[in-house]
This record gives C-alpha cells, structure tokens and sequence, in this order.
C-alpha cells in the first residue's frame, strides 16, 4: 500500500476544511448539490464520450494502483538475476528450470522458459521487449484518463457557475440575493478545482511514476535474462545490471560477495 499517496489525500482535505472552518462561513454553505451534479455528472459525461467503455472499465483498477501498487527494489531484483546467473553458470541454463516454480515474477519466469528452451536470443529480446511496450502502451492510456478528468473537472465547474451567474443575473429584483447567488455559482469552480488539483492529476503523476518503475523493472529483467541466456560471469550480469540504479543504491562488490557467501 502506498501511504503517501493515502496520506496526502487526507491532510489536503484536511487543510481545506480547516481553512473552511476557520473562515467563519460554516460547512453548510460550502455545499451544494445542483453543483456537485454539474462537475461530477458533467465530468463523467465528458469522460464517456472521450474514451472507449473498454477503457472506462479499467478506470477502478487503475485507481486503486496508485494506492496499492508495491514497487519492487531494483536492487533486490539484480540480487535474483545475478543469482539465477550463478547457477546457470554452475549447473548449466537447463538446470534453471527447476527454478522458476520459486521465481515470483512472471516475467522473470516466460524469460527464463523460453532461454532454457533454446529459443533464439533476438526472439527472446524481442518477444519480452513487445510485452513491456504493450505494457507503456496500457499505462499510457490509463494515466491519459486521470489526465482528462483533470481537464474536465475545473472546466465543468467553470460551465456551472456561468450557468449559476446567468440564472442569479436574471433575477435582480431582489439585491439582498445577490451575494447568496454569487456565492452558490462560485461552488461549482471550487469543487472542478478540488477533484482536479487533490485528486485526479495527483492521481495520474503517482500512475505515470509507478508506470516508470514497472518499466524499469522489466528492462532490468530483459537485460538480465539476456545474459544469463548468453552465459556471462555473474559479476558481469551484476555490473550490466546495475548501470540501471543509481550510484548510491548500489551494493557494493565487497558486501555483495559477503551477502551470497554467507
């Protein structure tokens, strides 16, 4: 679960219901429900004409990874290539195949297969490359969704209070209404701005990092499987591999030689 993201949601509308109440005007007039219709039915609406329902039923699924998707340690992840290499160097790549019932990473497990089976190296790179693209591509189109609601969702608060302005300016018998009029029209650009700016583009900035992680893992993954395939030392498997973290996460040769010996 990632508690940022759970957290931050919670003291934003922690902060904005302080700075409500501590304004003095009371929740009571902050809502208002011919407003809330307008953004949320609006935006839904606009959601559904924009995109495919194929994609639309992906929408909660595609919520719920910025809440509860695990990022894997890239570093862990060589530690499981470089020791698959180990073994294959050891024992023989065919001896690999024993091992894929404790692998816990599909990917790992269709790279590992397909080298144990003798396939051609270039196939292999270019079967698992056109899964991770396939992958960018999914992504992509759910992080565009989250993009558009939050698009969407200031402009329909915008449409709602020009409608609240028009229906106010239409009826000015009554000068002490006005402000209550204005004050209504005005609710529906708050909440467009809310569910923008506290959800939906926080939301898909999360997707398009968690979506940037998986990427890397697969490369990761890719990369090692081709040199386990191609028979390399495991010091070399490590040192290809760690190319894709950064310097200061990296485990050094010395604890890293320790860390299997013991």
């Amino acid at each position: 679960m990632d508690l940022t993201t759970i957290i931050g949601s919670i003291l934003g509308w922690i902060l904005i219901l302080v700075a409500i109440i501590l304004g003095g005007a009371g929740l009571a007039y902050y809502v208002n429900a011919p407003s809330m219709m307008i953004v949320l039915g609006g935006c839904a609406c606009a959601i559904m004409i924009a995109f495919p329902l194929s994609a639309l039923k992906v929408l909660p699924k595609v919520l719920m990874k910025t809440v509860f998707a695990k990022p894997q340690s890239a570093q862990d992840l060589i530690d499981k290539l470089v020791s698959y290499a180990e073994v294959a160097r050891r024992d023989g790549i065919l001896s690999l195949e024993g091992k894929t019932g404790e692998m816990d990473n599909e990917f790992i497990v269709r790279g590992i297969r397909m080298a144990v089976d003798g396939t051609d190296p270039e196939l292999i790179q270019e079967i698992m490359e056109s899964e991770l693209e396939n992958q960018v591509i999914r992504h992509q189109q759910g992080k565009s969704l989250l993009d558009s609601m939050g698009r969407y969702a200031p402009a329909y608060g915008m449409i709602g209070t020009l409608v609240g302005l028009v229906a106010m300016l239409s009826n000015m018998e009554d000068p002490s209404s006005i402000g209550a009029g204005m004050a209504a029209a005005l609710l529906t650009t708050l909440y467009g701005a809310l569910m923008a700016n506290l959800l939906f583009l926080p939301m898909a900035d999360k997707l398009a990092l968690r979506a940037s992680e998986e990427v890397l893992i697969k490369t990761i993954i890719i990369q090692g499987v081709m040199s386990i395939q191609s028979g390399d030392n495991p010091r070399i498997v490590a040192q290809k591999l760690e190319i894709f973290i950064p310097p200061a996460q990296r485990v050094p040769a010395d604890d890293e030689a320790h860390g299997r010996a013991a």
